[in-house]
């Protein structure tokens, strides 16, 4: 029932989302995750250690967060498997990990935010990127947001609604895990460059596949949708993606990008230090709030496109 459970689960995130009542009593998984990250790196991270123990200590920290995860979710999947209407528990429990309503509101909320003003601009972007929001201009802040849904439409998203089609809740679950690994600790700066080590080369490794699904997915999109362009999604996508920093990041946000004809990437600061990226896509270079709302009008075409898929494989693989 993987594949129904797949689409149900995507279906049901995507309209209701993690409740908040139950996140204000309960907290998230992913919050959980990040607890227990948090302790062992606080262990295991200490500065009068050497970058060679650190860097150990970065393996030994992945390696307990996949166990516990793994654990107790392979534990929940077998007691779910012959329970009465286990398969509709764990519906709910795989809809938990997906982000499309949350991503949504997040980014809707930054084009609000500028049309009353830059500095409600700079706040809403605030909660969804990692770049100093007081440096950013109207242009800035609207392209990090657009950024910001490109890349996390396919970590928060496509990645875990693509291990939980072939592992199940277990799949998702640790794709979770290391995604929230890598976004605490895997960053190449003084404290985290040798502990994060090992959780940014898994997040790698995990998102190769659904990265470059998500250039496909986004293609596939605009062709369908007549106001978008398919052709230059998967041509931005071939052209650009390689020029991208991340070995990931580059084939969502260029194929996003051509698809409504806009360009992102350029100069940006992080933690104090600028960096100046390639440019992604083609089309329009300075982005307002109207390029916020088409980005998320698209971003909404593409999660049709997406639940369509998963419907129709949910048929074809009974």
């Amino acid at each position: 029932m993987t594949p129904f459970i797949t689409f149900a689960a995507a279906l049901l995130e995507r309209f209701i989302g993690y409740p908040r009542p139950v996140l204000n009593a309960i907290g998230h998984p992913v919050m959980w995750m990040g607890k227990l990250i948090e302790v062992l790196e606080l262990r295991g991270n200490r500065e009068e250690l050497s970058a060679q123990k650190r860097k150990q200590n970065g393996f030994v920290m992945l390696g307990l967060l996949l166990f516990v995860t793994l654990f107790i979710t392979v534990m929940i999947s077998e007691a779910l498997h012959d329970a009465p209407l286990g398969w509709l528990i764990e519906i709910i429990l795989a809809s938990t990990l997906i982000a499309q309503k949350e991503l949504g509101r997040a980014v809707k909320a930054v084009g609000e935010g500028l049309r009353t003003s830059l500095g409600e601009g700079r706040m809403a972007v605030s909660h969804i990127v990692g770049r100093d929001p007081e440096q950013l201009d109207e242009d800035g802040v609207a392209r990090a947001a657009v950024e910001s849904l490109a890349e996390n439409t396919s970590d928060g998203i496509i990645a875990p609604i693509f291990y939980l089609l072939l592992f199940g809740l277990p799949g998702i679950a640790i794709y979770k895990a290391i995604n929230t690994a890598d976004s605490m600790v895997g960053h190449k700066n003084e404290r985290f460059v040798d502990f994060g080590y090992a959780s940014a080369k898994l997040d790698d490794f995990a998102n190769f596949l659904p990265s470059r699904i998500s250039a496909l997915l986004f293609s596939l999109t605009a062709k369908l949708f007549p106001k978008y362009d398919g052709d230059a999604a998967w041509r931005s996508a071939r052209r650009d993606a390689k020029h991208h920093r991340s070995p990931n990041a580059g084939w969502p946000e260029a194929s996003f990008a051509g698809a409504i004809g806009i360009k992102l990437g350029g100069a940006r600061d992080y933690d104090g230090e600028t960096l100046d990226l390639a440019p992604m896509g083609e089309g329009k270079d300075r982005l307002d709030a109207d390029d916020v709302d088409r980005a998320m009008a698209f971003y909404n075409s593409s999660m049709i496109t997406m639940l369509g898929i998963l419907f129709l494989i949910a048929v074809v693989i009974r």
